[in-house]
Parts: C-alpha cells; structure tokens; sequence
C-alpha cells in the first residue's frame, strides 16, 4: 500500500536505487506556546509549532502521524486537539490522561482522533503505573484504544505479566536498552508494537535492534521522527529513515515505514487513500 509515496530527497549511498515509500510518522511532538507547559525536573522544551514541523519534513511524503502528549504537557488535551484540527485527519494523538477521566471525556477525544493513551515512566507527567491495567483495559474497550509507554526496556522484565495480557501495547524508542531488549522481544512475539524512533536516546545497536524486532515479528515495528527529539542526543536525522531501510530491508520497509502504523492508529483519512 506505501510504495507510491517517497522519500525521494534523502541523502545516502546509491539513494536514487533505493524503493519508494510512504511515510506514518509515528512518533512526534507539538509544542505551542499559546499553551501552558509544565517544566520536567526544570526542563522546558522550545518551540515546535504545526508549521515548524510541516516545514521540516515536507520533503518526506508524509501521509499522517502520531502527535504525542510529552512530560511537559502533563494531561492537558488543549494544545493536542489544536494540533490535530490544524494537521489534519491524517495525524492521530496520543495523549496522557488521569484515571479519573470520564467515559465521556474519552469518547470525545476519540472522536477528534486520540487513538492512545501515554505512560511516561521514564520522564514522569502521566498516570501512574498502578493503574496501568486497568485504564489501558478501559480505553481499549471503550474506544478500541492501545497504550503507549516510555520505558527502558530493562524494566519490562518486572512488568512482563500486566503488559502481556493488554490488548493492545507500544513501547517508545526501540525500549533505548540492550540489556532489555530480550524481555522486548517477549512483548513483540507476543504482537506489541515498538516505534523505531529516538535512535541516539539509548545505548542499541540500531541495526542489529531493527533486524531483531522486525525478524520477530515484522508487523510490529514502526518509525517515527520523534521531531524535535526533545532532551535527546541527536536530533532526527533524514537518513535514520534509510537506515531503519537499510537495516529490515525493501520487502518489509513499506509496512514499517507506514502499513504497521495505519493498522495501530486507525486515522480517519491519510493522503494515500483521499489523492
């Protein structure tokens, strides 16, 4: 289905004999400054409007994303719903919410298209773990939701029982350790998704990460900028979209780089099927 959209000005070794793809960005922030923040063990992120990012990645044929909820926007849904009536019936949130949200606050961000809710644990800014069970359960049933967790991946081993038996799970930034990743792969057998993203946050051998998870279950792994990589290392690079590639090669880059994504966020409208 992604093969007729590309990413047809990146940079890189023998690129013009490289396939063509769309793109599902699933991974991405916004952060407007007409909306209040909420500083993360005294971090402020800078700004990162709609426009700062349909500028930055208008030459990668994106077709939709996944605008993300971050530690510094705790559970406010203001700024979030905003982003997605300016990007579009494409783009999908993921949002951080209390347990005390009613069905009907739900409902209606399901309606503007929320398709997740977020667990922080890395960073902080969400509901807690102890009720990870059952609001991932309840968002899912009510909703048909999935959850979200920024996580190192050397703490799922203790968490292996509860998310084994979500419906429905994503784990942010490849897990970032190596010496988690078995204990990842646990979850991808078992149908989690992992988002390729975020590729300087942890201390993964990217390659060797994307080719493990992708062999494990190749339905599993999706890509996203991570724009604008917040707190990491490096900033998102064009060519991580041609070493995620590179790494899981042509046959499976196409439901990587967008199918996966579709099937897990659900989108109202992407550009491949409203051209």
């Amino acid at each position: 289905m992604g093969t007729t959209l590309g990413l047809a000005h990146l940079q890189g070794p023998n690129v013009m004999k490289r396939p063509r793809f769309a793109f599902f960005d699933a991974h991405l922030h916004i952060v407007d400054p007409r909306f209040a923040l909420v500083a993360n063990d005294g971090y402020l992120p800078p700004t990162f409007t709609v426009k700062d990012y349909q500028r930055r990645t208008s030459h990668l044929a994106v077709v939709g994303g996944a605008v993300v909820s971050g530690s510094f926007q705790a559970f406010d849904q203001s700024y979030l719903l905003d982003a997605l009536t300016q990007l579009g019936p494409g783009f999908v949130g993921v949002t951080q919410l209390p347990v005390t949200s009613t069905d009907e606050e739900i409902i209606s961000l399901d309606v503007a298209g929320v398709r997740a809710v977020r667990f922080n644990v890395r960073r902080g800014g969400s509901e807690t773990l102890a009720h990870l069970d059952s609001l991932a359960r309840r968002v899912h049933e009510l909703v048909g939701w999935h959850a979200e967790l920024y996580i190192d991946s050397r703490d799922l081993s203790e968490l292996h029982p509860t998310l084994a038996t979500l419906p429905s799970v994503s784990i942010d930034h490849l897990g970032l350790s190596r010496d988690g990743l078995p204990d990842l792969l646990r979850l991808v057998e078992r149908g989690a998704y992992v988002k390729a993203t975020g590729f300087s946050r942890g201390d993964l051998d990217i390659r060797a990460t994307l080719r493990d998870i992708a062999h494990a279950n190749p339905r599993s792994l999706i890509v996203g900028t991570d724009l604008p990589s917040t707190r990491a290392p490096r900033s998102f690079s064009d060519s991580d979209l041609l070493l995620v590639i590179d790494s899981v090669g042509a046959d499976v880059a196409s439901a990587i780089l967008c199918d996966n994504a579709l099937t897990l966020y659900r989108p109202l409208r992407t550009k491949l099927n409203s051209d």
